[in-house]
């Protein structure tokens, strides 16, 4: 009986490094307050600058919209309700700044831990690997989808407070219910949360590979600009389809009176193939590897 008792030391893995713990950690940690800062001033300073903007075109200035597709047109209906404005600010955000916070958070996870030596001490307590390496991921993935969800929902009220509560219009031409243009917002809520699944699977497996949480980070950004600076290279049709970021902006099919899913079930699938690979070539390489941080 006693060598039973002293054997039994009550170990539980599942009581190991608990999603709690994790995500109180992650919320007290200075890029997370910093990353959520942004995202709370930029949709205020874009309210400001055309507020500066109106004014300078009435005495005689003007200005041009974003290149890409669609830009002109949202930047030109940004300032006639809460909607639209919330709309030209998730199109202004999901190129480049959601891509920077959501790498921040999923490649920041795993290498920060070997950066600050202390990986080895937590699979020391033990935490087993793949517990790690899930717990991690439910964290930097809550953190992703919920900054998707806080810069739209932030714009949305300050579109409001600065330009009003008008009907939302569609870029493609006539205008929506409040209800109906809360639901397009909606569903391109959800579009860019799907595609920032990509980021977040290419950054945590950079995050495996690397020691250095900036290169993680940094690896993954500059992989989805590159992926972005080809998909604009027209003479690669149609090969240009396989590029995990060519329907990153398919989300603009839904602003139409009638909302088309064609592309948007095609980004879908992409992402969701890049990722399950990615997070698939994370895991077995983080079962194999030796810590040594």
């Amino acid at each position: 009986m006693q060598l039973a008792e002293v054997q039994d030391n009550r170990f539980r893995p599942e009581r190991t490094l608990r999603v709690r713990v994790e995500f109180v950690r992650q919320l007290r940690r200075r890029r997370t307050q910093l990353a959520a800062l942004v995202l709370l001033v930029l949709p205020v300073i874009i309210a400001l600058a055309f507020k500066v903007s109106s004014e300078t075109d009435s005495s005689g200035g003007g200005g041009g919209g974003p290149g890409r597709p669609g830009g002109p047109a949202l930047v030109n209906l940004a300032t006639t309700g809460a909607t639209n404005f919330a709309l030209f600010t998730e199109f202004a955000a999901v190129g480049f700044l959601l891509v920077v916070i959501v790498a921040l958070f999923c490649g920041d996870t795993v290498a920060s831990e070997a950066s600050w030596a202390s990986l080895r001490y937590l699979l020391a307590i033990p935490v087993p690997r793949a517990r790690l390496l899930r717990q991690k991921l439910i964290v930097a993935l809550s953190l992703s989808f919920g900054a998707n969800l806080l810069l739209p929902a932030w714009a949305y009220l300050v579109g409001g407070a600065f330009f009003g509560w008008a009907p939302g219009q569609s870029p493609l031409g006539g205008t929506f219910t409040t209800g109906a243009a809360l639901q397009r917002l909606l569903i391109v809520v959800a579009y860019t949360c799907v595609q920032s699944l990509l980021v977040a699977a290419l950054a945590f497996l950079l995050s495996v590979l690397t020691d250095a949480p900036l290169g993680a980070v940094g690896g993954a950004t500059m992989l989805v600009v590159v992926s972005n600076i080809l998909d604009s290279i027209t003479a690669l049709d149609p090969y240009r389809r396989f590029l995990p970021t060519h329907f990153q902006y398919s989300w603009l099919d839904a602003l139409g009176q009638n909302i088309i899913w064609d592309d948007m079930m095609r980004g879908t699938g992409l992402v969701l193939v890049y990722s399950a690979v990615f997070f698939a070539l994370a895991w077995w390489r983080f079962q194999e590897k030796d810590i040594l941080s």
